[in-house]
């Protein structure tokens, strides 16, 4: 189906062409009509499916016949370039002038204060860096009719309800309300109960036809071994770039600094660098200036690095969520990746629980020279799982992520 059979002007097919979006996806023919027609939309689809599409093209229609002022609310710096790169993309190659700004933390407001001059058409926001413009009355947020949940799992996840909360009761009452995301956990859900007005569920089922192609992999190594073995798999795949995952910022400049030392071109990739830091280590690994970072779960959402080839579980993800988002930096927009699990016999039982939780089974791989030596806990619960209510644990480190991404 064309883009054109979905509702879209024709100033927008051949602007969204232009940006070489040339055939839609499932998650886009599902919910641009809906998003055209003003209806509510809780729309779920898989990581690098094309959902910023699917809201941001019927979206810039409706801007350009003066019906919609956007807002759109994500819970990272990163999420916020991203996004509000991509929408630029197609508003550059259409006649009608829209201006489109991303707002957030982590850098001087006074820039962002003049780049908004008091309005824009599409605003691209993290909550705090919004309240923080709205405080100074450089924003007015009456002036949008159009709210957008991008990432809306995570954005609660972050510990960002009360600023959504704080948001909402600015906005005009009546308005439409689009929640796009990869998973719907029960909070969100609950949000959306209690926001949306007979809204359009959308819920992309996994298919072979819009399964990314992800090649899963789980290898069984002893814990101490981990980062001798990723350095060989690196030398292995020649220049591949790769995202590995850790659990920490310590972990994650521990990781870098010893394959630095093998002679592997790694940066470490966490909240506690500056925004100028984490942009720059995201346009040289973009640049392929390194071939891998080494990340905390902060880099899990939002970072859209074309043609990534394989992403690394170092440290297992605690959630199935997680794990889903991870994962999803690779095979994007229809391209191919592997994503490799490190399996230690201290994390059996915590990765068999990710699998029984997103109901799939992966084969574990021994390599040859890094065969294990550790037996694998079979006692009934070992490992854990991160559950529905967050622990003292999970909120402090909530806590730290927000304030790292806002």
């Amino acid at each position: 189906m064309p883009f054109n059979a979905l509702g879209l002007s024709p100033t927008v097919v051949i602007a969204a062409n232009k940006k070489l979006y040339l055939q839609p996806t499932p998650i886009q023919i599902a919910a641009i009509p809906v998003v055209l027609r003003g209806g509510d939309v809780l729309a779920q689809a898989a990581t690098g499916s094309g959902k910023t599409a699917a809201y941001a093209l019927p979206l810039l229609q409706l801007v350009q016949e003066k019906q919609r002022k956007v807002l759109v609310l994500v819970p990272t710096r990163e999420l916020a370039v991203q996004v509000g790169e991509e929408i630029q993309g197609v508003v550059k190659y259409l006649p009608t002038p829209i201006k489109v700004v991303s707002v957030y933390g982590g850098v001087s407001i006074n820039p962002q204060m003049m780049a908004l001059r008091g309005y824009a058409d599409v605003l691209v926001a993290t909550p705090g860096r919004l309240l923080d413009l709205i405080g100074q009355n450089a924003i007015k947020p009456d002036h949008f009719n159009t709210l957008v949940l991008d990432e809306a799992d995570r954005l609660l996840d972050m510990g960002f309800s009360d600023e959504i909360n704080r948001i909402l009761a600015l906005l005009p009452t009546q308005r439409q309300n689009l929640f796009f995301s990869a998973t719907f956990p029960e909070d969100v859900n609950a949000l959306a109960a209690g926001m949306l007005t007979t809204p359009t569920r959308l819920v992309m089922e996994v298919s072979e036809a819009n399964t990314p192609n992800i090649l899963e992999r789980a290898i069984v190594v002893d814990d101490a071994r981990r980062a001798e073995l990723l350095a060989q798999l690196i030398f292995d795949s020649g220049e591949e770039r790769a995202l590995v995952f850790v659990a920490s910022k310590v972990s994650a400049e521990q990781l870098a600094r010893y394959l630095c030392a093998a002679g592997i071109q790694a940066a470490a990739f966490h909240g506690e660098f500056s925004q100028g830091r984490r942009s720059q280590v995201l346009a040289e690994f973009k640049a392929s200036n390194l071939q891998i970072v080494v990340a905390t779960d902060l880099a899990g959402r939002g970072i859209d690095i074309d043609h990534l080839p394989c992403v690394i579980n170092f440290d297992l993800p605690r959630s199935p969520a997680d794990y889903t988002h991870r994962i999803g930096r690779t095979a994007r927009a229809g391209g191919s990746g592997v994503a490799i699990s490190f399996v230690s016999a201290a994390t059996e039982s915590h990765f068999r629980l990710l699998e029984n939780r997103l109901k799939k089974r992966i084969a574990r791989e021994i390599i040859i020279g890094f065969e294990p030596t550790e037996q694998a806990r079979t006692e009934k619960g070992a490992g854990g799982i991160k559950g529905h209510r967050m622990s003292k644990k999970d909120k402090l480190r909530a806590a730290a992520a927000k304030k790292s991404a806002d």
